[in-house]
């Protein structure tokens, strides 16, 4: 509680000075009009911020520049709502988008409005998204699952691709190299060839030894947009992509005085007193086809059509011990290798009938066919196939959906959206996904506004068909995960826009959430087992800009639950003190890996000269984690968890520009040196013993880059 009160009085200290800024200070400033932003990806239509019903992040590309990050996932780290999460493999590491305490897998995440996350997985790596190839970030908080169908329950994240500019030719080549043996090259090239036609071409080449042993990562990756316009009569955009990793695996770190293993009988290091595994590796090919026709014939009539081609896949290679038997023998070394291959096909379309300000009606309509194949093989101790274990699995899912949303402005001061959407889906039957929204202006600068929608996640095919291999295997009798998500906001800007007040209140809930857990008989496999649920509220202020400078401060708290789902006596394995069916209805807990407060802090600062400046902090509080799903259950039982310390972070970034056409760069993070963890896990050492350990976030590190524009 002291806490809280300490950071609200910061957020209070830090407002109340800017409400009395002065008028002519104020005029002497670039305001910037944030309720008038447009924003797509709430309604598929373009609409002004202050009529769109939910919370809304908008970055754009200098907000990009500006801030001390090198991926997507720092850059949204900074905002009320969101918070970024890695398990510290640097640099091969998956970084996911968290929204109000939900998992990642309750983010969708879009490029040109082309679902990123993995089939297999349903989670999104964002880390892949280069920055320079990034145009607008547009975040929009609560349920999406109205027009974005499967996944979108937290929230969705739209990523647009840069366009070529009207002002001619725009091209930049960037190269820079930083600790841990890491350097990046980067070339960007914008143009019309035409007075209609146009490209925009982005590449990228990446490589890092990472923070400690066999983190290493060696990224390549491509894109290409192609546009026709003719004003609001055509707009043909054509976006490929294409994405090539390889890196390696460390897992957790071992618990400090662990010593080097190396194997007798192959002569490889195992692990050591950094890197659980010293073996595992993995490669990502991905690959994004995106084809989008808009048109606006009439002043009340907008069409849109896409489709998009995905094909995603993955390549894990796994090694580890086998526990002596007898005693006397020396562990073996076996592990297995896989191969995962999605492909998606989508086609959308979607109609806008427009009357003035007064109403909008958008009918739409879409298809998504997905291929799954997952091949595994085995290996022997000294890492050789065994060709006879191979198995190979494979699934074709499909899912349609149609929607319609209506919203009609009965008076200049309040607008209200209705929408719903019927999905059918291939493994669990159909859905109905209703949405209601409301905006309320009462006066010129003050918005208020109030969400509600339903939700939900169909297992992915990992989840319903993963092989049998007695460790582990799918389950194709899970139920989809549904709930609802509410939210009410206000927004205030004062001083032409240059103070924006901003809090919203949320709640969310999950029924039949997937879980993954060693059943009855000691397979681990993903059940319902338990609902999820959060009430939270965020609060930001962003000054500026006022004296060459902005700060952005924001605050969240979130108290999410977990329920498990009623156990009996049997499944703990106790003596029969109670009658042999007798259930435990329980547990009621805080979310694991779930904090709950988050505070963000930016400043930036600018010079005449073309010296600019950034700092950036992020405090994330402790985040609890229990190894079984009976933690914390059953009665008169001490709860077997363990902690996560919160943690803070400071990232600086300066750039200097030289001559018009040069800019120097300097990027520093974690420059505190902080040191914290991000996850739980264990591994078993060679006497077969479960070594229990953390996953480490990654140290100070620097990065110099230089960069010449065209």
């Amino acid at each position: 509680m002291r806490k809280r009160f300490f950071v609200l009085s910061v957020v209070i200290a830090i407002a109340f000075p800017a409400a009395g800024l002065a008028e002519d200070d104020v005029q002497q400033s670039e305001a910037i009009a944030v309720m008038e932003e447009v924003v797509v990806t709430a309604t598929k239509t373009e609409e002004k911020r202050k009529d769109i019903p939910n919370a809304i992040v908008v970055k754009d590309a200098l907000d990009i520049d500006e801030s001390p990050v090198r991926s997507v996932g720092e850059l949204l780290a900074g905002e009320p709502g969101l918070d970024w999460r890695t398990q510290g493999n640097f640099g091969g590491a998956i970084e996911e988008i968290h929204i109000r305490g939900m998992s990642s897998t309750g983010t969708q995440v879009l490029v040109n409005g082309t679902v990123l996350n993995s089939p297999s997985l349903g989670t999104a790596d964002v880390g892949r998204i280069p920055l320079n190839n990034i145009e607008r970030v547009e975040v929009v908080k609560g349920s999406g699952s109205l027009l974005y169908g499967s996944g979108a329950m937290g929230g969705t994240v739209n990523i647009i691709t840069k366009r070529p500019g009207s002002d001619g030719i725009t091209a930049k080549a960037s190269a820079g190299y930083g600790t841990q043996d890491t350097y990046l090259l980067s070339v960007e090239q914008g143009m019309f060839v035409w007075d209609s036609l146009g490209y925009y071409l982005t590449a990228n080449r990446k490589e890092t030894e990472g923070f400690r042993d066999n983190s290493d990562l060696r990224h390549n990756d491509v894109s290409l947009k192609v546009v026709y316009e003719k004003e609001d009569l055509l707009d043909i955009s054509l976006y490929g992509d294409y994405i090539d990793r390889e890196f390696g695996i460390p897992g957790i770190k071992p618990p400090e005085g662990t010593t080097v293993y190396i194997d007798s009988n192959t002569g490889e290091m195992v692990y050591n007193s950094q890197a659980a595994s010293l073996l595992d590796h993995g490669t990502d090919e991905d690959a994004h086809l995106v084809l989008q026709l808009k048109s606006k014939p009439l002043p009340w009539l907008g069409m849109n059509i896409k489709g998009d081609y995905t094909t995603l896949g993955n390549f894990h290679s796994m090694r580890f011990l086998i526990p002596p038997f007898p005693p006397a023998v020396e562990a073996t070394l076996p592990g297995s290798k896989s191969w995962t291959d999605n492909k998606v096909l989508g086609t959308e379309g979607h109609i806008i009938l427009k009357k003035e300000d007064t109403a909008n009606l958008l009918i739409g309509g879409d298809y998504k066919d997905f291929d799954w194949e997952n091949e595994i093989v085995d290996l022997d101790a000294t890492g050789s196939e065994l060709s006879a274990t191979r198995s190979v699995a494979t699934a074709d899912l499909h899912s349609n959906g149609v929607f319609v949303e209506g919203q009609y402005r009965p008076v200049r001061y309040v607008k209200g959206l209705v929408g719903i959407r019927h999905e059918e889906h291939s493994t669990f039957g159909s859905e109905d996904l209703p949405r209601y929204g409301l905006t309320v202006n009462p006066l010129e600068n003050t918005v208020l506004k109030a969400s509600h929608g339903k939700h939900f996640r169909a297992p992915t095919p990992n989840d319903l068909f993963w092989p049998d291999d007695g460790f582990t295997r799918g389950n194709p009798d899970l139920l989809p995960e549904t709930g609802w998500h509410s939210d009410a906001t206000v927004e205030q800007a004062l001083f032409n826009s240059m103070l924006i007040i901003s809090a919203s209140y949320f709640h969310w809930d999950i029924d039949n959430k997937i879980q993954w857990e060693v059943d009855s008989e000691g397979v681990f496999s993903p059940q319902n087992l338990r609902t999820f649920k959060a009430n939270g509220f965020e609060a930001g202020v962003k000054i500026g800009p006022w004296r060459n400078m902005r700060l952005d401060f924001n605050y969240t708290y979130t108290d999410a639950e977990e329920e498990s789902r009623a156990y009996t006596v049997q499944d703990f394995g106790f003596p029969p003190l109670f009658p042999p069916n007798f259930q435990f209805n329980w547990v009621k807990r805080r979310a694991a890996y779930t904090p709950n407060d988050q505070l963000k802090v930016q400043l930036t600062y600018w010079t005449s000269f073309g010296l600019s400046g950034s700092i950036l902090t992020r405090y994330v509080g402790d985040r609890v984690f229990y190894r079984t799903e009976t933690d914390g259950a059953y009665p008169n039982s001490k709860t077997v968890t363990s902690t996560l310390d919160s943690y803070w972070t400071l990232d600086v970034k300066l750039e200097q520009r030289l001559y018009e056409h040069w800019l120097l760069t300097v990027t520093a993070n974690n420059i505190l040196d902080e040191e914290y963890d991000t996850f739980f896990g264990s591994f078993f050492d060679e006497t077969g013993t479960k070594i229990n350990g953390t996953y480490p976030g990654a140290g100070r590190s620097v990065f110099f880059s230089a960069s010449y524009e065209f």
